[in-house]
């Protein structure tokens, strides 16, 4: 486990007459769930929905603009749910954060920090390496970061390890897993920029339909997004490289968001999504095509999270206007189709949800959300979120295929 952030605070503080200062706060999130049936009408169900409870405390420490701590505990917990929780509900106890941030100012307004210690990481619109607010537990890593800022000019250096969820104890980095690499974000364009990237994640035992082997995989991806308005648009293309087992991979996927808000009082933003992520061409073989999302955002295809972006084409249509000062309301669809028929279907964690060989049809199925966020007061809001995924074709012909409603509602109060 790491050194108390106490004690590495206090054995690199350096001399300077400004006070130190300390900063204290936090969150709590309340959340109902229920989904109606459970995996798409397979294995044990949950007719009355469950309840999942986070809480979040965290304590700040700095010195002039030049050392700067961070700690932060994390309690999260579910009750009522049949099966009991899933992999990212409980973590009774755990210290989330924990890092030290030293700063240096070799020129100008430039200036390197150095960050030591276990945190949250998200770049970019979080393809790829996310918080992953939407599950109960948000996801933190141990290791080292190394962060250039000029004015808007980024590159972040990085050698990171995900922390463990284990519900009953402190939780250790996952010593299966290292993530290493580079990010940048140049502001070259109007109004917007260009994320350049190249991450490489090495895992044990990886697990795709193909089997279980070690992977060595590399993602070397570019992000243009922008907001002139009344446009916003975000569009990000990655290549995936490595090996995994005795075999190679070959994987790629192209993910946009293009937006348009229209001068009403509602400010009504329409919204049109594509996506696609390459899935294994022939699972036979040694080589491996399915596109791996790394660290993705929990809530990747809306709240429910019932499929993961692995071998998939999908078309998100949506409109969200305001309905009043403080209510903003969200309708959109979602169609998903396999991009290879050779390949499954995988779950929001990546794993395989279902064998692709049941069935040649590529139709998953389609998604209707609802959504509504109101804020209360300053650092309280509540969401209401309905939706209905409607089973298509290739669920229908490979196993249980009823349509899933799934409701959820939470509050969240900052302080």
């Amino acid at each position: 486990m790491l050194l108390p952030v106490s004690m590495l605070a206090v054995a690199l503080r350096p001399q300077s007459p400004t006070a130190p200062t300390f900063e204290f706060g936090g969150s709590l999130r309340e959340r109902y769930e229920r989904v109606d049936p459970a995996r798409f009408g397979a294995g044990p169900q949950d007719d009355d929905g469950y309840f999942l409870h986070r809480a979040l405390l965290h304590g700040s420490w700095g010195e002039g603009r030049d050392v700067h701590a961070f700690a932060e505990l994390q309690a999260a917990f579910v009750t009522d749910r049949t099966g009991g929780p899933r992999s990212t509900d409980e973590d009774r106890c755990d210290l989330h954060q924990a890092w030290l941030d030293v700063r240096a100012r070799p020129d100008g307004d430039a200036t390197v920090t150095t960050r030591i210690g276990r945190s949250e990481v998200a770049y970019g619109s979080q393809r790829l390496v996310s918080v992953r607010e939407g599950p109960n537990v948000r996801l933190a890593f141990d290791g080292a970061r190394v962060m250039l800022r000029d004015g808007e000019w980024k590159l972040d250096a990085f050698v990171l390890r995900p922390v463990e969820v284990d519900p009953g104890e402190f939780d250790d980095a996952d010593l299966d897993q290292t993530l290493f690499g580079a990010y940048a974000t140049l502001p070259v364009l109007p109004a917007g920029g260009v994320d350049v990237y190249c991450l490489a994640l090495h895992r044990a035992d990886a697990q795709f339909e193909q089997g279980i082997a070690n992977e060595r995989r590399w993602s070397v991806g570019a992000r243009v997004f922008g907001k002139p308005r009344p446009w916003d648009y975000d569009c990000e293309a990655v290549w995936q490289a490595g090996r995994w087992g005795n075999g190679g991979i070959a994987a790629w996927t192209v993910a946009t968001d293009v937006g348009l808000t229209l001068a009403l009082p509602t400010a009504p933003r329409l919204g049109l999504k594509v996506d696609v992520a390459s899935g294994d061409r022939d699972p036979g073989t040694d080589s491996l095509q399915t596109f791996h999302a790394l660290f993705p955002r929990g809530s990747y295809f809306g709240e429910p999270a019932l499929i993961g972006p692995a071998n998939l084409f999908d078309v998100h249509p949506s409109l969200a206007f305001a309905v009043a000062d403080a209510v903003r309301l969200s309708v959109d669809a979602d169609w998903f189709w396999r991009q290879s028929t050779a390949d499954g279907v995988y779950g929001a964690g990546l794993t395989p949800l279902r064998p692709g060989a049941a069935s040649a049809r590529r139709y998953v199925g389609n998604q209707l959300q609802v959504s509504c966020e109101c804020t209360l007061r300053a650092g309280w809001t509540a969401t209401f979120v309905w939706a209905r995924f409607f089973s298509g074709s290739w669920l229908d012909d490979t196993g249980a295929g009823d349509d899933v409603d799934y409701l959820g509602i939470w509050t969240t109060v900052r302080f």
